[in-house]
């Protein structure tokens, strides 16, 4: 582990977002005998950590920008159901992300970037499990299945492929390759249409908001105070400590501050060297009942529709949609979901639809999070995972406060300097 600039050892800690990646991180001080003070402008889970899928999946994390990308097409990506969509007036911002993402979508530096994940990945589960151990209440669930399901075997040879480089870059997965009669033997729930499938070993899922809340209620039983409801407006960083001033008024100063507000990590960070732009891309999700629950995630990826069993019903989410964090749900995403699931699905209600949500998931244009040091050795960032922040947000947190106490940069995080 490679020395880097550090101040002494904090003693009091501010970490901005209240996310999984943000209490995480907080829970991984408090292990290490720090005093934190957790900030959200809204509350505990109120963005992408709420609705989200809820996936612990590290076999599959991987680069989101990869030669598939650039084959989707323009016409494709302006559609309003398709789903990946891109407003026809992309902002200079937006512009700036999509180039970036665009030189990232080649098969060698996606071979660099999941090297990159490899690392993190092998320990993901790792993190979950020192959790339970420490008190969270919220337990994660063994995927008794997890099944990727597709029409046809033309459809299917996608994720065979990139089953394949995954296995090529180092990592391992088990998988088997199912037809559609025996996927359905496996999850009653899939419909006839299905006619292929591959069923992923060693996966595991949860409630992401009821985790989030879990860990919350850990963090503060632990001695954290939580401040909500106004905005972190400025942090500043004074040599002896780091000033942090919010919108109601506070204006308190501690030893550092980790910076984990998903897709509004620049609007802090820039002062202190962050320039890769972070995009919201934009997910969606709702619940439904169901004939049957099904015992493990299913993913349509064709469709790009992942649900998820949540109790008594079904999650279903999809699209990445890059626009505006703040832009309103557009029930047309919600729709182009229902539709792209009907006929893929058994006994699913899909015009009953309740818990419609839109969450913003933080994304970079070379689809690597930023976790680590700045250039004021009392700011640390901590996001920009994309579609990963559930499934490795436990092992950043981690990983962030070994660095944040000990001044020394763990190896995992090498490949994600906020400052690249």
């Amino acid at each position: 582990m490679p020395a880097i600039e550090s101040a002494p050892t904090p003693q009091r800690v501010a970490v901005v977002g209240a996310g999984m990646v943000g209490l995480a991180t907080a829970w991984f001080l408090q292990e290490r005998g720090v005093q934190v003070t957790v900030f959200d402008r809204t509350g505990v889970a109120a963005g992408a950590s709420w609705g989200n899928a809820g996936w612990l999946t590290p076999g599959i994390t991987t680069p989101l920008p990869e030669p598939a990308v650039l084959r989707y097409g323009l016409r494709a990506v302006l559609s309003p159901s398709s789903p990946v969509y891109v407003p026809p007036r992309a902002d200079a911002r937006l512009l700036r992300f999509l180039a970036g993402f665009a030189r990232h979508s080649t098969a060698s530096k996606w071979r660099d970037a999941m090297r990159a994940y490899i690392p993190m990945n092998r320990r993901a589960f790792e993190a979950f499990d020192a959790l339970a151990a420490g008190g969270v209440a919220s337990m994660t669930n063994e995927a008794k299945s997890f099944i990727a399901a597709y029409r046809t075997d033309a459809e299917r040879s996608v994720l065979l492929d990139e089953l394949g480089h995954i296995h090529a870059a180092g990592q391992e997965i088990e998988f088997d390759v199912l037809t559609g009669a025996e996927a359905r033997e496996v999850e009653p729930s899939l419909s006839d249409n299905i006619g292929a499938a591959i069923r992923l070993h060693g996966q595991r899922f949860v409630n992401p908001g009821e985790y989030v809340h879990a860990l919350a209620d850990s963090v503060l039983a632990r001695g954290a105070s939580l401040v909500t409801g106004a905005d972190v407006v400025d942090v500043r960083d004074e040599g002896a400590g780091v000033r942090v001033l919010t919108s109601a008024g506070a204006d308190e100063r501690y030893d550092a501050v980790v910076l984990a507000t998903g897709t509004w990590l620049g609007e802090l960070g820039r002062r202190f060297g962050i320039r890769t732009v972070v995009q919201a891309g934009r997910g969606y999700s709702f619940s439904v009942a169901i004939e049957h629950v099904p015992s493990g995630p299913v993913y349509f990826p064709a469709q790009r529709v992942a649900c998820t069993p949540l109790g008594d019903r079904l999650r279903v989410a999809g699209m990445m949609e890059f626009r505006s964090a703040e832009a309103p749900l557009d029930q047309r995403r919600v729709l182009a979901i229902a539709e792209a699931a009907r006929p893929l699905l058994r006994g699913a209600d899909l015009d009953a639809r309740v818990d419609e949500w839109v969450g913003s998931r933080p994304c970079t244009p070379d689809g690597l999070p930023l976790i680590g040091g700045t250039r004021s050795p009392r700011v640390f960032a901590a996001g920009g995972h994309g579609m990963w922040g559930i499934t490795l947000g436990p092992l950043t947190g981690e990983l962030l406060a070994e660095q944040i106490t000990t001044g020394r940069q763990p190896t995992e995080l090498a490949p994600f300097s906020p400052l690249r």
